[in-house]
């Protein structure tokens, strides 16, 4: 079925004139007589009608579409409903909603507040508003510490210190927070069933504990994990001894204080190696991988030159094998300053990543933690420049960075990438950052 085409009158710097605008699912084309213009969704920042004019503000410039009378509102439901679409698939939301409302929103990232009005969709793992612009958001109920219900409002408080609100329901305030307040224990249920499969030996009280400070795969302090169960951390050193990782995880614990160093584990529901942690090198395959932002700039500004690609050999690329172990690790690491965070991943043909902390290395953790879920541990998580960033092929994964301060945290605070070539070689290259 071909799509429907709609007359316009187009102002903007690269087109003119009278314009057939017709809408697809990753972009929109506005042609005219002598020129064509295809706007990719990932480039458009917000949309927006007023007095029968839509108007798309774009990467590019801005893009205004008037003189079409009855036919505006249908454009640009039309392409909302698009642009939507593309949002949803940039979170990796599958699915039909639990539950559709419409209100107001308050967001506070980074000391930051925005507000607005838009569509909120509950979903069995995450919050999700989509106001028509960069906005939208994705809250992960696993990361979620504290909720406040008011008369006319729900606010759901995350590890990280982020806190969002949602205000002005009508009749489906109550029914909005009775699903939160569900899937949120299912969350929990899920995390605790992990939890019990990878130790069979914890008692009730330890797995329970286990599971409220590792939900989804997020990373924990071995100190931490061993005051609960020392079972577990043995349980979890034992997997890595069978991995990559063990020879740089001893290293690790030669270098930096082991009660400090973090440890998360994710299962690999599918059991396919696609949807897995590390694949950090230079092979690969690109779409699975994403960018982010440092605040206030363009993606990928404060990267910078990658240190060790230059005077040793990439990791070699994939294996198409599934891994024999459905369960994923990866471990952060602090620098006895505190200053840095190694991140290492468990799994084969990955590097090591090193990141500015700030001086506050739990924050950083809770913040990879919480970057990594937000893109289902998708492989090549900070590898992309900002120029792949930008290929019509990442096109999800630029505008997941968009729109995620997680994301954009922790590809700002990035300082530089070791090559796995061999343990004295790496070691010596850590010791130097």
């Amino acid at each position: 079925m071909e799509s429907l085409e709609y007359t316009a009158q187009a102002e903007s710097s690269l087109i003119n004139g009278e314009v057939k605008l017709t809408i697809a699912d990753d972009s929109f084309t506005a042609v005219a007589l002598f020129d064509a213009a295809q706007i990719p969704y990932a480039e458009i920042n917000a949309l927006d009608l007023s007095d029968y004019r839509v108007t798309v503000k774009a990467d590019s410039g801005a893009y205004v579409f008037s003189r079409m009378g009855q036919w505006a509102q249908p454009f640009f439901d039309s392409l909302l409903e698009a642009y939507n679409k593309a949002v949803l698939r940039s979170f990796f939301i599958k699915g039909n909603p639990i539950l559709i409302a419409k209100g107001d929103y308050r967001y506070i990232e980074n000391g930051t507040e925005s507000c607005g009005t838009a569509p909120v969709y509950v979903y069995e793992n995450n919050v999700t508003v989509l106001p028509p612009d960069l906005m939208a958001r994705r809250v992960p109920l696993c990361f979620v510490t504290g909720m406040t219900k008011g008369d006319f409002e729900l606010t759901l408080n995350l590890d990280t210190g982020e806190r969002y609100t949602y205000a002005k329901l009508g009749y489906d305030t109550a029914p909005f927070a009775d699903a939160v307040e569900k899937q949120i224990r299912a969350g929990r249920e899920k995390s605790l069933k992990v939890i019990t499969e990878l130790d069979p030996s914890l008692t009730v009280a330890q797995a329970s504990q286990l599971a409220k400070i590792m939900p989804e795969g997020a990373a924990a302090p071995m100190g931490q994990l061993m005051a609960i169960a020392p079972s577990f951390v043995a349980m979890l050193e034992e997997k890595l001894a069978n991995t990559r990782a063990a020879e740089y995880y001893a290293a690790l614990k030669e270098l930096c204080d082991l009660s400090q160093i973090y440890i998360g584990v994710v299962k690999n529901e599918t059991g396919e190696d696609s949807g897995g942690l590390g694949d950090l090198t230079d092979g690969g395959n690109p779409m699975e991988a994403l960018g982010g932002l440092a605040d206030g700039g363009n993606p990928m500004e404060a990267l910078g030159n990658l240190t060790g690609s230059s005077d040793a050999p990439a990791d070699d690329e994939d294996s198409e094998t599934p891994p024999s172990d459905p369960y994923l690790l990866w471990l952060i690491a602090p620098s006895p300053c505190g200053n840095y965070a190694i991140v290492e991943f468990s799994e084969a043909d990955t590097a090591t990543f090193v990141y500015k902390t700030g001086g506050d290395f739990d924050g950083f953790a809770r913040g990879l933690s919480r970057a990594l879920e937000a893109i289902s541990f998708k492989r090549e998580v900070i590898r992309l420049t900002d120029e792949e960033l930008r290929k019509p092929e990442n096109a999800d994964y630029y505008m997941a960075a968009k729109r995620t301060a997680s994301l954009q945290f922790v590809r700002s605070n990035f300082a530089s990438r070791i090559i796995h070539t061999n343990l004295e070689a790496w070691v010596a290259k850590l010791r130097s950052l």
